[in-house]
C-alpha cells in the first residue's frame, strides 16, 4: 500500500470512528461502573500499542455503546479533537497512555502536526499514564506542560507467560536476540546490530545473533546483504514473524537481549526479555535504562539527541557483549527478579483499575 493509499484510508477511518462515537455518546453508562471505550484502537498479538490495548481489553472489555470512560493511547489517536471535546462535555472521563512523541531524527516529515494532535488528547485528558519518566520528558517538550493528573507507570508483563528457560546449559555458541517490527526508519538496529556481532567475532568472541519478527523486504533484502558480506551467514538467524504464544520459546532460545534502537520510550520486549531471565543489552537511551535498572543489563553510550537517530558503535557493542557474557547469570537472576517485582502485569492492571473507578465514581 502506497503512502498516499494509507493516509486515505487512515483518515477514512479516523473519520468513521469519529462518527460512530457520536452516534453511541447519547447511550453512555451512568451507573458508576467501569466500561471502557478505546476510542478505535484495536488489539493485536504483535506491536506494542496492539498488545497493551489486547491485554487491557482481556481485563476491561470493551463497551462501544454504554461507556463510561474514554481510554486512549497516543500512538492510536483515531477521534478528531472536536469529538473528544463533545465525549469530555457529556461527562466520559478521559485517560491518555502517554508513549513516545514524533521528532526529527525518526520522523522527519510532519512530526509537528503528529504532535499538534496528540497534544490536543494530551491536555485534555482527565489522568494521564506516562510509560516512563523519559515519556513524560518528551511529552513536556513537545506537547507541552499539563496541569491535570499524571504518574509514571510502566508496561506491564504476564511474567506467568514470559518465564525463563529450565537451568540446563544451552548447547552452543552465546546468543544475542533482537525483536521487533523492522522498517525503514529502524533498519539501522539490524545493520548496528549484525555490525555489532562482525565486531565481537573479529575479537575471538564466539556470539550468535537471531533476529525475529517481521521485516520490510526491502530491508531484509540489505540486512541479508550486508550479513553475507561480513561472512556472518551462519552466525546470524532470521526467524521471521511469530505470535505471542510463540514468544516465550524465542526469548528462552537466546542467552541475552540486544536492543540498540534510540530513543525507545518504553519497548514491551525489553520487559518481555527481564521476564524470561535475559541480560539486556542496550543503547542507553530512552526509557530502556529505567526498565533495565543497575543490574540487569549493560548500557552503550549514545549521543542525547533527537535529530537523528544514534546507534551505537560496532566496537562498542562487541565490548558490551563481552560484560554481559561475563555477568550473565546474575544479570539474569536480577532480570527476572527486577521483572516480578516492578512490572507483574496485575499490578498494571490494578493502578488501571483504581484510576479507572475514582473517576467514574467522580462524574456518576
Amino acid at each position: 500500500m502506497s503512502g498516499a493509499l494509507k493516509v486515505i484510508v487512515r483518515n477514512g477511518f479516523r473519520g468513521l470512528v469519529g462518527l460512530t462515537t457520536m452516534a453511541t455518546l447519547p447511550l453512555r453508562a451512568r451507573d458508576r461502573k467501569i466500561a471502557v471505550y478505546y476510542g478505535g484502537a484495536r488489539g493485536g498479538d504483535l506491536g506494542g500499542t496492539l498488545v497493551k490495548v489486547r491485554l487491557l481489553q482481556s481485563r476491561f472489555p470493551e463497551h462501544r455503546i454504554g461507556y463510561s470512560l474514554l481510554y486512549m493511547l497516543s500512538n492510536a489517536i483515531y477521534l478528531p479533537a472536536a469529538v473528544i471535546e463533545q465525549v469530555r462535555a457529556a461527562g466520559v472521563p478521559l485517560v491518555l497512555n502517554q508513549n513516545g512523541v514524533f521528532y526529527p531524527g525518526w520522523y522527519p516529515d510532519g512530526w509537528q502536526r503528529e504532535n499538534a494532535r496528540m497534544a490536543t488528547v494530551h491536555s485534555a485528558a482527565d489522568h494521564v499514564f506516562y510509560q516512563s519518566e523519559f515519556c513524560r520528558f518528551c511529552a513536556e517538550k513537545f506537547l507541552g506542560r499539563r496541569s491535570g493528573l499524571s504518574e509514571i507507570l510502566f508496561n506491564g508483563v504476564d511474567t506467568d507467560h514470559f518465564v525463563p528457560a529450565n537451568n540446563e546449559p544451552k548447547p552452543g555458541p552465546f546468543t544475542f536476540l533482537a525483536t521487533g517490527k523492522f522498517g525503514a526508519s529502524t533498519a539501522y538496529r539490524l545493520s548496528s546490530s549484525i555490525a555489532g556481532l562482525a565486531a565481537a567475532r573479529a575479537g575471538g568472541l564466539d556470539v550468535r545473533l537471531t533476529i525475529a519478527g517481521p521485516i520490510e523486504p526491502a530491508v531484509e533484502v540489505k540486512a541479508r546483504v550486508l550479513t553475507e558480506a561480513l561472512g556472518l551467514n551462519e552466525f546470524v538467524a532470521f526467524l521471521g514473524p511469530y505470535t505471542g504464544a510463540q514468544a516465550p520459546a524465542i526469548y528462552q532460545a537466546a542467552d541475552a537481549y540486544l536492543m540498540t534502537k534510540h530513543n525507545d520510550p518504553c519497548p514491551n520486549a525489553v520487559l518481555e526479555a527481564l521476564a524470561c531471565g535475559l541480560p539486556i543489552l542496550y543503547s542507553a537511551s530512552g526509557g530502556v535504562p529505567e526498565q533495565v535498572g543497575p543490574d540487569a543489563g549493560f548500557g552503550l553510550p549514545v549521543p542525547f539527541t533527537f535529530e537523528t537517530d544514534v546507534a551505537p558503535e560496532p566496537n562498542a557493542i562487541a565490548a558490551g557483549m563481552v560484560h554481559v557474557i561475563r555477568q550473565r547469570d546474575t544479570m539474569a537472576t536480577a532480570a527476572r527478579a527486577r521483572a516480578v517485582e516492578r512490572f507483574d502485569l496485575s499490578l498494571w492492571f490494578a493502578r488501571h483499575e483504581t484510576i479507572f473507578r475514582s473517576l467514574v465514581e467522580k462524574v456518576a
